[in-house]
């Protein structure tokens, strides 16, 4: 007898229905017919992916709950299909020394559903050292924060750390974005549709060539963060041919809207770096050489979004809406099940470092998200987990949603219902 046998399912994109077993969190058998066990679940006929991993998300845990905290985030997250996520350090305190990084990792683990990690934030170089020992996601670097001096140095230190950890940037160049704030800011009407021209695609291409050449030249692994312009595919695909060990995201605001959108849904659609023009933007016919989605998950209370648009918060809550916008255009017969498995599963699993995670395989964790690939639905905030009740994609209509999570085996979302479960960090 196993704890769990999941019967009548597929397998994506495998079209043949099989059963898992699971036993101790863990994928034991994938066999035609079930094997005896405490529990079972059928399917009937519904598509399996692995639990889904986002690489960036900003839980506002803690100091910033009033926005979102580690239970309502990971709640958002089981909701939307996500078994593990990655926390960026820009909470308060930042966790961006070792002490901030314990503090963080055990709300986390009081309050976390689904499994976790916690980006290091770099400010005080003298405690990168220390933060290592801790087992980062990686080292995060706001480039559009931070001189070239300090940029190098960082570089060179995190380099000659065990294993050379991984990178993660934001890349806009400070300096830009604020000659070009000053100019935009002295015209009469400030409209949301300005903010891109503020922060504009030369940012991002100035910085992502910054970052590459420093890569290249000192041997450090760089993650790209929110990639947002065709000119910085171009570069990051230029970097791997030189031998730079670089990968690149994409989030799902930039990979389905555009700058128009900062029109339409004003504040609502302001992020860093901004959405771009159909000229400039990444669309879904290069998401070939995209490496992963990360949703840049980051949530605001609206009353601040309702500001002037100068003064509300750039960020956009995904962790609900990116499966079902991706399974949208399976549908359509725009990209395939194995092009979502790649850039939400097996590439975030095996970048940073999640041996256990990203397949639906014998000896892995029992991390699944359970499709109906035919069920519509109309994208509606005020359904949200999330304690962000706002979204860009409001309005949106979808078919293809997540109908069931577990993680290594313990349900924790069904139909949206949300079930208790303890997350765990993923690199203990």
């Amino acid at each position: 007898m196993i704890d769990l046998s999941i019967i009548n399912c597929k397998i994506a994109p495998e079209k043949i229905e099989c059963c898992i077993g699971v036993e101790d969190g863990k994928i034991v058998s994938i066999k035609k017919l079930p094997i005896a066990s405490d529990k079972t679940i059928d399917l009937k006929g519904k598509t399996v992916l692995p639990g889904l991993i986002d690489v960036h998300v900003h839980l506002r845990d803690p100091g910033l709950t009033d926005k979102e905290d580690f239970r309502t985030g990971t709640m958002a997250a089981a909701n939307g299909g996500f078994t593990t996520v990655l926390d960026m350090p820009n909470t308060i305190p930042p966790t961006n020394t070792a002490a901030a990084f314990r503090q963080k990792k055990k709300i986390a683990g009081r309050k976390s559903l689904v499994d976790f990690g916690l980006h290091a934030g770099v400010g005080n170089l003298d405690e990168i050292e220390e933060l290592a020992k801790l087992k980062p996601s990686s080292f995060k670097i706001f480039m559009d924060l931070v001189d070239n001096k300090f940029l190098l140095e960082a570089f060179l230190r995190i380099s000659k750390l065990k294993n050379n950890p991984l990178i993660s940037l934001h890349a806009e160049d400070g300096g830009i974005i604020q000659y070009c704030t000053s100019q935009i800011m002295k015209k009469i009407d400030l409209t949301p549709d300005l903010y891109a021209q503020a922060r504009p695609p030369l940012a991002e291409i100035i910085s992502l060539s910054k970052a590459i050449e420093m890569a290249k030249y000192i041997g450090n692994k760089v993650h790209i963060c929110h990639v947002s312009t065709l000119e910085s595919l171009e570069l990051i695909k230029n970097a791997r041919k030189d031998n730079c060990n670089i990968s690149a995201e994409i989030t799902p605001h930039h990979l389905f809207l555009n700058s128009s959108y900062l029109k339409l849904k004003g504040n609502l659609a302001k992020t860093n770096p901004p959405l771009r023009s159909d000229k400039f933007k990444i669309g879904l016919g290069r998401l070939d050489e995209i490496d992963m989605m990360g949703t840049d998950h980051a949530p605001h209370r609206i009353v601040e979004k309702n500001q002037d648009v100068w003064d509300a918060p750039p960020g956009v809550p995904n962790l609900e809406t990116a499966l079902s916008l991706l399974l949208t255009e399976f549908n359509k017969g725009i990209i395939s099940l194995k092009t979502i498995k790649r850039i939400l599963c097996e590439n975030p699993a095996l970048r940073f470092g999640l041996n256990s995670k990203g397949f639906v395989k014998e000896g892995f964790d029992a991390d699944l998200v359970v499709v109906d690939l035919k069920k519509e639905a109309i994208i509606n905030p005020d359904n949200f987990k999330s304690k962000a009740k706002y979204s860009p994609f409001e309005g949106f209509e979808v078919k293809g949603l997540p109908v069931m999570t577990l993680v290594r085996g313990q349900m924790v979302m069904e139909d949206g219902d949300i079930m208790e479960n303890k997350g765990r960090f993923v690199y203990d």
